[in-house]
């Protein structure tokens, strides 16, 4: 890998980040995945804005920040201003992925090997996904492969260079 930008990011993914905007928003979050054009993947992300209220004068009065929670977003690159690490990766979640319910799971499909009787071919797959194809499945029909047949002749009067007919 090169020593570019993309490999010192690459080293802060799932990092909890601070992200300053060009509109002086500052949004912490997450640090899923990023682009070329710096273009930012953050979960659990929350929005931080500076408001103040002004006086007399352009005085500023009162200042303060307000918070919002935004979830999973994407930041476009042309936005970014400054990037920060705001602390290590969050320990490990178990509690993320919801678990089983009751019976039991069994995976299938392709080159998954089945126990079952009627339809398995000499693989051992289903029928229709074994390595031989199967007559009748899928592709064009064989009127369509044959060369010269299935195109048909054009209607009568509707010929190349021939005028459209009139419209009433």
């Amino acid at each position: 890998m090169s020593s570019g930008k993309g490999s010192k990011l690459l080293r802060y993914v799932e990092h909890r980040i601070r992200v300053t905007l060009q509109d002086s928003r500052i949004v912490v979050g997450t640090f899923l995945a990023f682009d070329k054009h710096l273009n930012l993947v953050l979960s659990e992300t929350e929005e931080f804005r500076t408001i103040r209220s002004k006086g007399d004068r352009s005085t500023v009065v009162e200042e303060r920040q307000e918070k919002r929670s935004l979830g999973l977003i994407i930041l476009r690159g042309e936005n970014v201003v400054s990037i920060a690490v705001e602390g290590p990766p969050p320990p490990e979640k178990r509690g993320k992925i919801t678990p089983g319910g009751p019976g039991m799971s069994r995976g299938a499909g392709r080159g998954m090997v089945t126990n079952h009787a009627g339809g398995a071919g000499a693989t051992g797959a289903p029928m229709g996904l074994g390595g031989a194809p199967v007559h009748g499945l899928g592709g064009p029909g064989p009127q369509v492969m044959q060369p010269g047949m299935g195109r048909g002749m054009p209607n009568a009067g509707m010929g190349r260079g021939m005028p459209p007919p009139p419209r009433y």
